[in-house]
Protein backbone atom coordinates (compact mmCIF):
# COMPACT_ATOMS: atom_id res chain seq x y z
CA UNK A 1 0.00 0.00 0.00
CA UNK A 2 1.37 3.09 -1.23
CA UNK A 3 1.37 6.21 1.39
CA UNK A 4 -1.29 8.84 0.77
CA UNK A 5 0.52 11.77 -0.39
CA UNK A 6 -0.11 14.35 -3.16
CA UNK A 7 2.40 16.29 -5.35
CA UNK A 8 4.61 18.48 -3.91
CA UNK A 9 4.88 22.26 -5.50
CA UNK A 10 3.97 22.09 -8.62
CA UNK A 11 4.35 25.33 -11.48
CA UNK A 12 1.64 25.95 -14.20
CA UNK A 13 4.64 24.78 -16.36
CA UNK A 14 6.91 22.56 -16.13
CA UNK A 15 10.57 22.36 -17.97
CA UNK A 16 10.83 19.05 -19.65
CA UNK A 17 14.79 18.21 -20.10
CA UNK A 18 14.18 14.96 -22.45
CA UNK A 19 16.20 17.20 -24.97
CA UNK A 20 19.01 18.53 -23.28
CA UNK A 21 19.86 14.67 -23.31
CA UNK A 22 23.24 13.81 -24.82
CA UNK A 23 22.74 13.00 -28.85
CA UNK A 24 18.64 14.27 -29.06
CA UNK A 25 19.80 16.86 -31.46
CA UNK A 26 22.13 19.61 -33.53
CA UNK A 27 21.09 22.23 -32.07
CA UNK A 28 20.98 21.83 -27.97
CA UNK A 29 22.76 24.56 -25.82
CA UNK A 30 24.76 23.56 -23.29
CA UNK A 31 22.22 22.50 -20.48
CA UNK A 32 24.06 23.90 -17.44
CA UNK A 33 23.40 27.12 -19.22
CA UNK A 34 19.79 26.41 -20.65
CA UNK A 35 18.89 25.53 -17.09
CA UNK A 36 20.13 29.02 -15.64
CA UNK A 37 18.47 31.03 -17.57
CA UNK A 38 15.13 29.35 -16.85
CA UNK A 39 15.97 29.23 -13.34
CA UNK A 40 16.66 33.09 -13.49
CA UNK A 41 13.32 33.39 -14.78
CA UNK A 42 11.43 32.37 -12.21
CA UNK A 43 11.16 28.39 -13.04
CA UNK A 44 11.54 25.44 -10.46
CA UNK A 45 10.12 22.12 -11.43
CA UNK A 46 12.11 20.08 -13.55
CA UNK A 47 11.33 16.86 -15.36
CA UNK A 48 13.70 14.03 -16.47
CA UNK A 49 14.31 10.44 -16.39
CA UNK A 50 16.84 7.85 -15.29
CA UNK A 51 17.23 7.18 -19.19
CA UNK A 52 17.67 10.77 -20.42
CA UNK A 53 21.47 10.26 -21.09
CA UNK A 54 23.37 12.29 -18.77
CA UNK A 55 20.50 15.00 -17.68
CA UNK A 56 20.11 13.73 -14.23
CA UNK A 57 23.83 14.78 -13.61
CA UNK A 58 24.09 18.00 -15.36
CA UNK A 59 20.38 18.85 -13.53
CA UNK A 60 22.38 17.55 -10.14
CA UNK A 61 25.73 19.60 -11.11
CA UNK A 62 23.41 23.13 -12.02
CA UNK A 63 21.89 22.26 -8.05
CA UNK A 64 25.66 22.27 -6.56
CA UNK A 65 26.76 24.90 -8.17
CA UNK A 66 24.37 27.02 -7.45
CA UNK A 67 23.46 25.70 -4.21
CA UNK A 68 20.13 25.12 -4.46
CA UNK A 69 18.12 22.62 -2.13
CA UNK A 70 14.86 20.72 -2.31
CA UNK A 71 13.06 23.85 -1.52
CA UNK A 72 14.84 25.74 -4.44
CA UNK A 73 13.88 23.57 -7.04
CA UNK A 74 11.74 20.05 -7.31
CA UNK A 75 12.66 17.55 -10.11
CA UNK A 76 10.45 14.98 -10.82
CA UNK A 77 12.08 11.65 -12.29
CA UNK A 78 10.93 8.57 -13.67
CA UNK A 79 11.84 4.88 -13.43
CA UNK A 80 12.82 2.86 -16.89
CA UNK A 81 13.43 -0.08 -16.98
CA UNK A 82 15.04 -1.75 -20.14
CA UNK A 83 12.02 -3.78 -21.78
CA UNK A 84 14.48 -6.86 -21.95
CA UNK A 85 14.97 -6.40 -18.04
CA UNK A 86 10.91 -6.20 -17.28
CA UNK A 87 10.56 -10.24 -16.53
CA UNK A 88 13.27 -10.42 -14.32
CA UNK A 89 12.89 -7.45 -11.99
CA UNK A 90 13.34 -8.07 -8.23
CA UNK A 91 13.18 -5.01 -5.75
CA UNK A 92 16.40 -4.86 -5.37
CA UNK A 93 16.83 -3.56 -9.49
CA UNK A 94 14.37 -0.90 -8.27
CA UNK A 95 16.26 0.31 -4.70
CA UNK A 96 19.36 0.41 -7.61
CA UNK A 97 17.82 2.66 -9.43
CA UNK A 98 16.16 4.85 -7.05
CA UNK A 99 19.58 5.35 -5.36
CA UNK A 100 21.06 5.71 -8.66
CA UNK A 101 19.09 8.60 -9.42
CA UNK A 102 19.49 10.28 -5.91
CA UNK A 103 23.45 9.72 -6.53
CA UNK A 104 23.28 11.84 -9.51
CA UNK A 105 20.62 14.67 -8.52
CA UNK A 106 22.40 14.91 -5.22
CA UNK A 107 19.33 14.19 -3.57
CA UNK A 108 18.00 12.32 -0.10
CA UNK A 109 14.75 12.30 -1.63
CA UNK A 110 12.82 12.02 -4.85
CA UNK A 111 10.56 14.71 -5.25
CA UNK A 112 8.45 12.06 -7.82
CA UNK A 113 9.23 8.91 -9.64
CA UNK A 114 7.33 8.06 -12.40
CA UNK A 115 7.20 4.49 -13.50
CA UNK A 116 7.02 3.45 -17.03
CA UNK A 117 6.39 0.49 -18.01
CA UNK A 118 7.15 -0.76 -21.58
CA UNK A 119 5.17 -3.79 -22.65
CA UNK A 120 1.82 -4.45 -20.04
CA UNK A 121 1.51 -8.42 -21.11
CA UNK A 122 4.65 -8.57 -19.05
CA UNK A 123 3.58 -8.53 -15.38
CA UNK A 124 5.34 -6.97 -12.32
CA UNK A 125 4.57 -2.80 -12.74
CA UNK A 126 2.64 -2.98 -9.44
CA UNK A 127 5.31 -4.96 -7.75
CA UNK A 128 7.77 -2.19 -8.58
CA UNK A 129 4.57 0.53 -7.25
CA UNK A 130 4.74 -1.66 -3.76
CA UNK A 131 8.69 -1.56 -4.05
CA UNK A 132 8.55 2.45 -4.36
CA UNK A 133 5.93 2.31 -1.79
CA UNK A 134 8.52 0.82 0.73
CA UNK A 135 11.17 3.51 -0.08
CA UNK A 136 8.46 6.07 -0.20
CA UNK A 137 8.32 5.19 3.82
CA UNK A 138 11.89 5.21 4.14
CA UNK A 139 11.65 8.72 3.03
CA UNK A 140 14.00 7.75 -0.05
CA UNK A 141 10.72 9.33 -2.37
CA UNK A 142 8.20 11.64 -2.09
CA UNK A 143 5.69 10.89 -4.54
CA UNK A 144 4.79 8.23 -6.75
CA UNK A 145 3.44 8.30 -10.37
CA UNK A 146 2.75 7.02 -13.91
CA UNK A 147 3.66 7.47 -17.22
CA UNK A 148 2.55 6.46 -20.63
CA UNK A 149 -0.68 4.23 -19.04
CA UNK A 150 -4.19 4.55 -19.92
CA UNK A 151 -7.22 4.69 -18.03
CA UNK A 152 -7.05 0.62 -17.83
CA UNK A 153 -3.72 0.13 -16.23
CA UNK A 154 -4.57 3.17 -14.25
CA UNK A 155 -7.90 1.51 -12.25
CA UNK A 156 -5.58 -1.79 -11.86
CA UNK A 157 -3.07 0.49 -9.77
CA UNK A 158 -5.92 2.37 -8.10
CA UNK A 159 -7.99 -1.24 -7.50
CA UNK A 160 -4.88 -2.62 -6.00
CA UNK A 161 -4.89 -0.42 -3.67
CA UNK A 162 -2.36 1.89 -4.62
CA UNK A 163 -2.48 5.72 -4.45
CA UNK A 164 -1.26 7.50 -7.43
CA UNK A 165 -0.15 11.26 -7.32
CA UNK A 166 0.20 11.60 -10.57
CA UNK A 167 0.18 10.14 -14.90
CA UNK A 168 2.35 12.12 -16.95
CA UNK A 169 0.61 11.72 -20.22
CA UNK A 170 0.84 12.94 -24.00
CA UNK A 171 -1.99 15.13 -24.83
CA UNK A 172 -2.30 18.26 -26.91
CA UNK A 173 -4.99 19.76 -29.55
CA UNK A 174 -3.50 16.92 -31.88
CA UNK A 175 -3.77 14.18 -29.41
CA UNK A 176 -6.72 13.98 -27.33
CA UNK A 177 -6.90 10.27 -26.54
CA UNK A 178 -6.59 11.18 -22.32
CA UNK A 179 -9.76 12.64 -22.68
CA UNK A 180 -11.51 9.53 -23.32
CA UNK A 181 -10.74 7.09 -20.32
CA UNK A 182 -7.75 8.41 -18.72
CA UNK A 183 -8.67 11.86 -17.72
CA UNK A 184 -12.25 10.53 -16.31
CA UNK A 185 -10.41 7.80 -14.03
CA UNK A 186 -7.78 10.28 -12.98
CA UNK A 187 -10.09 12.74 -11.67
CA UNK A 188 -11.93 10.14 -9.98
CA UNK A 189 -8.85 9.52 -7.92
CA UNK A 190 -7.73 12.74 -7.29
CA UNK A 191 -4.47 12.12 -9.85
CA UNK A 192 -3.02 14.92 -11.58
CA UNK A 193 -2.28 14.84 -15.59
CA UNK A 194 1.30 16.14 -16.01
CA UNK A 195 1.02 16.73 -19.97
CA UNK A 196 3.61 16.48 -22.34
CA UNK A 197 3.55 17.40 -25.81
CA UNK A 198 1.34 20.44 -25.36
CA UNK A 199 3.17 21.44 -28.62
CA UNK A 200 3.97 18.61 -30.62
CA UNK A 201 7.75 19.02 -30.55
CA UNK A 202 7.44 22.55 -31.92
CA UNK A 203 5.01 21.50 -34.56
CA UNK A 204 2.42 23.52 -33.15
CA UNK A 205 4.28 26.79 -33.50
CA UNK A 206 4.22 29.29 -35.70
CA UNK A 207 7.15 28.25 -37.31
CA UNK A 208 5.04 25.36 -39.91
CA UNK A 209 2.61 27.75 -39.70
CA UNK A 210 2.50 28.30 -43.91
CA UNK A 211 4.99 25.41 -44.14
CA UNK A 212 5.31 22.43 -47.01
CA UNK A 213 5.60 19.15 -45.16
CA UNK A 214 8.67 18.11 -43.37
CA UNK A 215 8.63 14.36 -44.58
CA UNK A 216 10.93 11.77 -42.59
CA UNK A 217 13.54 13.88 -42.45
CA UNK A 218 13.41 15.77 -38.95
CA UNK A 219 16.53 17.69 -37.03
CA UNK A 220 15.54 15.95 -33.96
CA UNK A 221 13.59 12.87 -32.15
CA UNK A 222 10.51 14.98 -31.19
CA UNK A 223 9.83 16.04 -34.78
CA UNK A 224 10.33 12.30 -35.68
CA UNK A 225 7.63 11.56 -32.93
CA UNK A 226 5.14 14.29 -33.05
CA UNK A 227 5.30 13.85 -37.33
CA UNK A 228 3.98 10.53 -36.85
CA UNK A 229 0.99 11.90 -34.63
CA UNK A 230 0.41 14.43 -37.36
CA UNK A 231 0.02 11.70 -39.86
CA UNK A 232 -2.73 9.83 -37.42
CA UNK A 233 -4.78 13.21 -37.02
CA UNK A 234 -5.11 14.05 -40.60
CA UNK A 235 -1.84 14.93 -41.98
CA UNK A 236 -0.01 17.54 -43.19
CA UNK A 237 -3.02 20.10 -44.41
CA UNK A 238 -4.96 18.97 -41.24
CA UNK A 239 -2.11 20.40 -39.64
CA UNK A 240 -2.01 23.51 -41.34
CA UNK A 241 -5.99 24.12 -40.63
CA UNK A 242 -5.47 23.81 -37.12
CA UNK A 243 -2.47 26.18 -36.86
CA UNK A 244 -4.38 29.02 -38.97
CA UNK A 245 -6.76 28.59 -36.50
CA UNK A 246 -5.07 28.56 -33.77
CA UNK A 247 -2.93 32.15 -35.01
CA UNK A 248 -6.29 33.93 -35.28
CA UNK A 249 -6.66 33.24 -31.93
CA UNK A 250 -3.16 34.19 -30.61
CA UNK A 251 -3.89 37.49 -32.95
CA UNK A 252 -6.51 38.50 -30.39
CA UNK A 253 -5.05 37.42 -27.09
CA UNK A 254 -1.73 38.95 -28.24
CA UNK A 255 -0.15 35.60 -27.83
CA UNK A 256 2.07 33.08 -30.34
CA UNK A 257 0.63 29.60 -31.79
CA UNK A 258 2.75 27.41 -29.19
CA UNK A 259 1.90 29.42 -26.45
CA UNK A 260 -2.29 29.18 -27.39
CA UNK A 261 -1.81 25.02 -27.88
CA UNK A 262 -0.42 24.89 -24.94
CA UNK A 263 -2.72 27.04 -22.90
CA UNK A 264 -5.67 24.67 -24.67
CA UNK A 265 -4.08 21.48 -23.15
CA UNK A 266 -3.69 23.21 -19.54
CA UNK A 267 -7.68 23.89 -19.49
CA UNK A 268 -8.59 20.66 -20.07
CA UNK A 269 -10.32 18.47 -17.22
CA UNK A 270 -7.63 17.01 -14.49
CA UNK A 271 -4.34 18.72 -16.50
CA UNK A 272 -2.17 20.47 -13.45
CA UNK A 273 0.86 21.17 -15.59
CA UNK A 274 2.30 21.41 -19.03
CA UNK A 275 5.83 19.60 -19.40
CA UNK A 276 7.36 22.00 -21.94
CA UNK A 277 10.65 20.81 -23.32
CA UNK A 278 13.82 23.56 -23.38
CA UNK A 279 16.75 22.87 -25.49
CA UNK A 280 18.12 26.86 -25.63
CA UNK A 281 17.60 29.71 -23.92
CA UNK A 282 15.84 31.02 -26.87
CA UNK A 283 12.35 30.28 -25.83
CA UNK A 284 12.72 31.86 -22.22
CA UNK A 285 10.34 34.60 -22.51
CA UNK A 286 7.38 33.01 -24.20
CA UNK A 287 7.46 30.28 -21.32
CA UNK A 288 7.19 33.00 -18.94
CA UNK A 289 4.09 34.37 -20.44
CA UNK A 290 2.57 31.21 -21.01
CA UNK A 291 3.31 30.57 -16.82
CA UNK A 292 1.98 33.97 -15.50
CA UNK A 293 -1.34 34.40 -17.71
CA UNK A 294 -1.71 33.13 -21.25
CA UNK A 295 -5.28 31.46 -21.30
CA UNK A 296 -8.09 31.13 -23.24
CA UNK A 297 -11.83 32.28 -23.45
CA UNK A 298 -14.73 29.79 -24.11
CA UNK A 299 -15.43 31.14 -27.03
CA UNK A 300 -11.71 30.36 -28.51
CA UNK A 301 -12.08 27.05 -26.95
CA UNK A 302 -15.36 26.20 -29.45
CA UNK A 303 -13.72 28.10 -32.04
CA UNK A 304 -10.49 25.18 -31.72
CA UNK A 305 -13.05 22.79 -31.15
CA UNK A 306 -14.83 22.99 -34.59
CA UNK A 307 -11.83 23.16 -36.42
CA UNK A 308 -9.96 20.10 -34.51
CA UNK A 309 -13.71 18.08 -35.28
CA UNK A 310 -12.93 18.50 -39.26
CA UNK A 311 -10.02 15.55 -39.06
CA UNK A 312 -9.77 12.56 -37.58
CA UNK A 313 -9.05 11.63 -33.97
CA UNK A 314 -5.47 9.63 -32.88
CA UNK A 315 -6.81 6.09 -32.50
CA UNK A 316 -7.01 4.07 -29.57
CA UNK A 317 -6.27 4.61 -25.88
CA UNK A 318 -3.09 6.62 -24.22
CA UNK A 319 0.06 5.32 -26.05
CA UNK A 320 -1.53 2.11 -27.39
CA UNK A 321 0.11 3.23 -30.87
CA UNK A 322 3.48 3.87 -29.34
CA UNK A 323 3.03 0.37 -27.46
CA UNK A 324 3.18 -1.80 -30.70
CA UNK A 325 6.49 -2.34 -31.06
CA UNK A 326 6.67 -3.19 -34.83
CA UNK A 327 4.06 -0.42 -35.80
CA UNK A 328 5.45 2.66 -37.15
CA UNK A 329 5.06 4.57 -33.34
CA UNK A 330 6.97 1.90 -32.00
CA UNK A 331 9.61 1.13 -34.28
CA UNK A 332 11.41 4.16 -33.42
CA UNK A 333 11.43 3.72 -29.54
CA UNK A 334 14.66 2.82 -27.73
CA UNK A 335 14.04 -0.08 -24.84
CA UNK A 336 17.33 -0.17 -23.68
CA UNK A 337 18.90 3.19 -22.65
CA UNK A 338 19.90 2.57 -19.02
CA UNK A 339 23.33 3.75 -18.53
CA UNK A 340 26.15 1.82 -15.74
CA UNK A 341 27.43 5.37 -14.41
CA UNK A 342 26.08 8.35 -14.44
Amino acid sequence: MLLRMSLPHVDRVILGCWQLARGHGRDVEDAMTVLEAHYDAGFRVLDCADIYTGVEASIGAFARAHGLGPDDLRVHTKYVPDLADLATLRPSDVERAVDRSRERLGRETLDLVQVHWWDDAVPGQLDVLATLGTLQESGAVRAIGLTNVDGRRLRAATTAGFTVASVQTQYSILDRRPAADLAPIAAAHGIDLLCYGSVAGGLLSDRYLGRSDVGEVHENRSLTKYRLIVEEAGGWDALQSLLAALREVADEIGADVAQVASAWCLGQPGVRACIVGIRSTRHVQALCALRDGVALMDEHVKRLAAVRSQFPDVPGAVYALERDRHGRHGRIMKYGLNEATA
